[in-house]
């Protein structure tokens, strides 16, 4: 099973940027889709952004516009470029693999999560 590891999570002011990593363990390159998850204090985890092996993306509606998700195959990382940030972005960010039921992505509950990166947005 690979690992996968956040980080690039901090503290950042409202209308700032932060940039995310998703390090893999071994090779991203078989696997068929990741994402970038969003939990906010007191919230149930959330889907922000995804990306196929094809690179197709798609983006929860809080996000479109201001997020950047992108993955290298080279280098086992997938990215999430965060820009204009606002308060209501903060929480813990965590990526996963994701698997396919019809049109519905979803986290394997097979797939150990990682520690997720701390984002914090300051008004």
């Amino acid at each position: 099973q690979v690992q996968l590891v956040e980080s690039g999570g901090g503290l950042v002011q409202a209308g700032g940027f932060l940039r995310l990593f998703c390090a893999a363990s071994g090779s991203i390159a078989s696997i068929t889709a990741v994402g970038w998850f969003r939990q906010a204090p007191g919230k149930q985890r959330q889907l922000v952004a995804s990306i196929t092996d094809s690179g197709t993306t798609t983006y929860a509606d809080s996000v479109k516009g201001r997020f950047t998700i992108s993955r290298d195959n080279a280098k086992n990382t997938v990215y999430l470029q965060m820009n204009s940030l606002k308060p209501e972005d903060t929480g813990v960010y965590y990526c996963n693999i994701l698997s396919q039921l019809g049109s519905i992505w979803y986290p394997p509950p097979w797939h150990s999560w990682g520690p997720g990166t701390q984002v914090t947005v300051s008004s």
